[in-house]
Parts: C-alpha cells; structure tokens; sequence
C-alpha cells in the first residue's frame, strides 16, 4: 500500500507556538535548493545576519542564526558561556528557567535558583542580595518572555547588576524577538537567543543567537573545550564568519531562505510599529476574554503582548473547550505547563498571528462554546468590548 500525501488541515495558529506564517515566507522555502557553500548562499547568510542586528538591534559581529530551533539556542549560550564548576544565577519564574538551570547543571555548571512565583517578575533587588553573598558568577541568565506564563521580565536593573558584578548576561528572548524590544545593545545583554517560529513567524528550525565582544572574549579565554562539538560557536564561527567560510556542518538551507523573507517582512513594518500592534492586539484580546470571567494571570506592567496567559475558572472543562476550539472552529491556543496544568489557556498573538480579526474570530468563538456550555448567557459581550478597543484606536 503506498502512503498517501499528507494534507495538514487549515489551523488558525493561536497557541504559545509556532505561529502563523507569511505566505510570502513559504513560498521562499520553495525556492530551488543550491550548495551551503555557494558563494550566492554565502551572500544571502550576510543579509541574515544583517538583518538579524537590525531585529536584535545590535552591532554585534557574531550574530547568526544557529541550525536547531530555540532550545539548541538555550544550549549554545550555556554551554559556550559556562565551564565546569563555573556558577549562574538563574531567573525561575516558569518552564523555562527551569530548563535553563538543567541545562546548566547538565554541563557541569552550578546553578543557583533565584525562584519568583510563577507570573511574576525576577525582582532585582532579589538578584542583588543573592550576588553579594554568592561570591562570584559567570553569568546571570533571564527568561525575557516566560512562554508558561505570559511575564515580561524587565532587563536593565539586572543588566547594570551583571556589569558590576562582572558576571554576563545571558538572555532567553525566544518568544519575544520581534513582539516587544529586545533591545541587545542597550540593554547590555551578553548573550541573547531566540527561535524562528514565534514573533518572527517563520517555521521552526533555527534559533537567532547574538554575542557581545565581551562574551567572545569570555569564550576565547576558555580552559575547557566547549562540551557540544556541534554547538561550539568559536567552530561556527568560521562558517559564518564573512571571509572564513569554514565548512562546519551542513545548513538548513531552505529555512535559512524563510528566515531572511521573514526578517524582511519585520524590517518593511518596522520594529516600532511591530509592537504597537502586538499591544493593541493584546489589549483587545484581554478586554474581550474578561468579559468572560478569564483574568491574565501576570500583573499589570509585567504581561507579555503576544503571549496571552488567562485563568480558566474550575467550572470550565479548559482541555475540553481547547479540543471543541481546535476541532470545530479549526482554532489552536494552548493549556499550561507544569502547577498550571489546566488552570491557564496561553494564548498567542505572535507576527502574523497578531491580528484584529484573529482576536475577534476567537473571541466569537468562545463566545458561542461558553453560550452553549452555560458560562455565558449574553452574546457579544466579549466581541463588542474586544471592538470598542480597536474603534478608540482607529477613530
């Protein structure tokens, strides 16, 4: 029997990732395919990495897009950054410092965990008083967009403690990159990555990823060789480095067409008017989902645009009303992660997720599932608020 063609059914993508893609951008991955070390694909890997400094706002030299998605990025940071026995103080507020303390631990790093109830912020202060008595860090690492709870995680008062300290920073902006401002430069961010199919709406498979001179200072110094031959940025250098072109490793060369189409369709919208969308989207999403008794779990001034995370009352059968979403209105959102495991929906206005008529396509459709299930008794009420949002902002 001979398999047949896989046809993905239509999905409106509104979950913590991946994110709605451009057409323009698909139809960049079907371009003819040419060798990795092609002189004309060696040409476009420098227009990537220009306009990766562009989104990062950086000038930093070594800014590429790593071949894995943004969990291969969290490991390149770690593992170039920090060698055995070498300590981190790391910001857990959710999955992913977690993950980042794993990671750490798994290279033989030591790992202090500096723990803020999840939904809110690392407090700066907090990271003050850890590093005057934790004697000496390597590095300071931060979740900037905590993706399991929706918290933005402010940088600056960290960054100025880092300096001081003499520790780098690193910094996961896996969903953030390209819906709020990163910012690497001014920030005093050492080490920052992210991942393609978020904000900058691309399909999954690489995972931008910037370094300070400060930082390639601090890896060139190293005592020990990298624990990941793969990952070792001072050998990917040389691929990506302008001049060098080393061969290294085979790169996804397809994804790599995707991403610049990507990272072209930011730099035309441009990064301011990027996030003022991002944030009008989310204020109407939120008004619309309060009228149906979801309130964001983070606090006010700590919540993300583009990752919406809302309380799910007892009463409502979240996984059950996911699957009705998905299955009959063909709409993906998440559920949490870990202690919020069916107590939170995730809701992602990411890139060309982030739309006016995304909002209110899911909020009538919440709407008509909360009708039917008996939460809800007056129709229109979160889609008439979600559209007095977006009439005071177009008048």
């Amino acid at each position: 029997m001979v398999t047949r063609e896989f046809i993905p059914p239509r999905r409106l993508l509104l979950g913590p990732g991946p994110s709605q893609v451009h057409p323009r951008v698909l139809r960049a991955m079907s371009a003819p395919v040419i060798g990795h070390l092609d002189p004309a694909f060696l040409a476009m890997m420098n227009d990537v990495q220009s306009l990766l400094r562009n989104t990062f706002q950086t000038g930093n030299r070594f800014t590429i897009a790593i071949s894995g998605t943004g969990s291969a990025g969290m490991e390149a940071a770690i593992v170039n950054a920090v060698e055995p026995g070498e300590t981190v103080l790391v910001g857990v507020n959710g999955i992913f410092g977690t993950r980042l303390v794993e990671v750490t631990e798994r290279c033989g790093g030591k790992a202090i965990r500096l723990e803020a109830p999840w939904g809110s912020a690392i407090d700066p202060q907090a990271v003050e008083q850890v590093l005057r008595r934790s004697g000496p860090v390597k590095a300071i690492a931060m979740v900037q967009a905590e993706t399991s709870t929706g918290c933005w995680q402010p940088l600056e008062a960290i960054a100025q403690l880092a300096k001081q300290h003499d520790a780098l920073l690193i910094v996961d902006a896996v969903t953030s990159l390209g819906g709020i401002p990163v910012d690497v430069d001014a920030a005093g961010i050492d080490i920052c990555y992210s991942a393609t199919q978020k904000c900058l709406s691309c399909p999954p498979g690489l995972a931008p990823f910037t370094i300070s001179e400060r930082a390639l200072a601090a890896v060139t110094r190293r005592r020990t060789r990298c624990q990941s031959w793969y990952l070792d940025m001072k050998l990917v250098a040389e691929y990506w480095t302008e001049g060098t072109r080393t061969y290294h490793h085979t790169a996804p060369i397809s994804m790599l067409y995707a991403l610049r189409e990507a990272l072209r369709l930011v730099e035309e919208e441009g990064l301011p008017a990027r996030f003022a969308r991002h944030h009008l989207n989310s204020n109407a999403l939120l008004t619309g989902l309060l009228e149906l008794g979801l309130p964001p779990l983070a606090q006010p001034g700590q919540r993300l645009p583009m990752l919406n995370c809302v309380t799910v009352p007892d009463v409502i059968p979240e996984a059950e009303v996911r699957a009705r979403l998905l299955n009959r209105y063909g709409i993906e959102i998440g559920g949490g992660l870990g202690p919020l495991k069916g107590k939170v929906w995730r809701i992602g206005l990411m890139g060309e997720s982030s739309t006016e008529a995304h909002v209110l396509r899911l909020l009538n459709a919440l709407e008509e599932l909360f009708i039917e299930g008996g939460w809800l008794t007056t129709p229109g009420l979160a889609v008439g608020a979600a559209s007095r949002i977006y009439s005071r902002a177009n008048p």
